[in-house]
């Protein structure tokens, strides 16, 4: 449970009025009938598109043009290393909403390309419910494969990226993503790609169990009760509840993941995020199959806090990434 007395965050208001521009649009584009009015929400989801600027380069590479799989790639401009770590990140938005375009994810890509350094590849997976549970872990392990075998004929690939050092990264329904592509791995024989850690930024898992901080914050603008029930329903396989495995990684229907290959996982939550009790379990979860998991708290961050450069964490957030990659990358 956490230690967390105050009753609300701290935040500019900026950030304020993004995640309540954010949660409007969510309230009203999640339908009833389990269909989001894309339409509506794309008025509200700015896009951006590749560019050389803030000190990094971006351009957007096909991996299936039928499933519209594809990946945005950012170099730093500003460093002269010539083995960076390659970070895939997969972004947030419940499984259902936001693209790798979307301005705030491309914004957060170029914070960590410079600050790390490293070579960041945001992949653009099919959302939900259009596409279900599996759809989105397989566009996920399908993109690994294609950087491991054809980033030798990308045009403009940076040579300074390092595949040997790649990182699983993503924040809320990317982070549940990044670890079950990091399992789905490890069946895999990459010829020349290596995955050296795991990022979960605020990861998305459920349970039909409610935990405390669920209840606590059940209220919570991104992802409250209504919004994340809503999430799980069009994610989900039909039939499925929230102890299916995709939800609930160590739940009563979940796999034994004990053999499983995993790297040093990182998981980061905040005090005021209705789902720091789930990345606490996480965290557990995976220890106790005996996998190298370690825990960040922020007390006064919010969900998705990272987005927001005017928020102090954020800079604390990328700060731990930069060294966790570090540390992990010289071994």
């Amino acid at each position: 449970m956490s230690t967390n007395s105050k009753t609300s965050p701290n935040l500019p208001r900026k950030a304020w009025l993004s995640i309540s521009t954010f949660s409007l649009a969510m309230h009203i584009c999640f339908r009833r009938n389990m269909t989001v009015n894309r339409f509506l929400f794309n008025l509200c989801d700015r896009k951006s598109s590749p560019s050389t600027k803030n000190g990094v380069t971006s351009f957007d590479v096909s991996v299936d043009p039928t499933r519209d799989l594809w990946f945005r790639l950012y170099t730093p401009t500003n460093t002269t290393a010539t083995n960076l770590p390659v970070i895939v990140y997969f972004h947030g938005g419940g499984f259902a909403i936001l693209a790798a375009n979307s301005k705030v994810f491309d914004d957060a890509c170029r914070r960590l390309a410079v600050e790390v350094p490293a070579v960041v590849i945001s992949v653009n997976y099919r959302r939900s419910p259009e596409h279900r549970c599996p759809s989105q872990y397989e566009d996920g392990i399908d993109a690994l494969k294609f950087i491991d075998s054809s980033f030798t004929d990308i045009e403009n690939f940076p040579a300074c990226a390092d595949i040997k050092q790649c990182f699983l990264a993503g924040d809320s329904a990317g982070g549940n993503l990044a670890h079950n592509v990091a399992v789905l791995a490890d069946g895999c024989n990459f010829s020349r790609l290596r995955l050296n850690g795991l990022i979960a930024i605020q990861p998305f898992f459920g349970g039909e169990e409610r935990t405390e901080s669920e209840m606590r914050f059940q209220r919570d603008p991104v992802v409250g009760l209504k919004l994340t029930d809503w999430m799980w329903k069009a994610f989900l396989p039909e039939g499925s509840n929230r102890d299916h495995p995709a939800a609930n990684v160590f739940g009563p229907n979940a796999a034994d993941i004990s053999d499983v290959n995993l790297p040093p996982t990182i998981i980061f939550i905040g005090g005021f995020d209705p789902l720091q009790d789930g990345g606490k379990r996480y965290c557990e979860g995976l220890k106790k199959c005996g996998k190298d998991a370690h825990l960040i708290e922020y007390p006064n961050a919010v969900h998705c806090f990272c987005l927001f450069p005017e928020v102090p964490e954020c800079s604390l957030f990328l700060k731990e990434v930069k060294d966790f990659i570090c540390s992990q990358a010289a071994k």
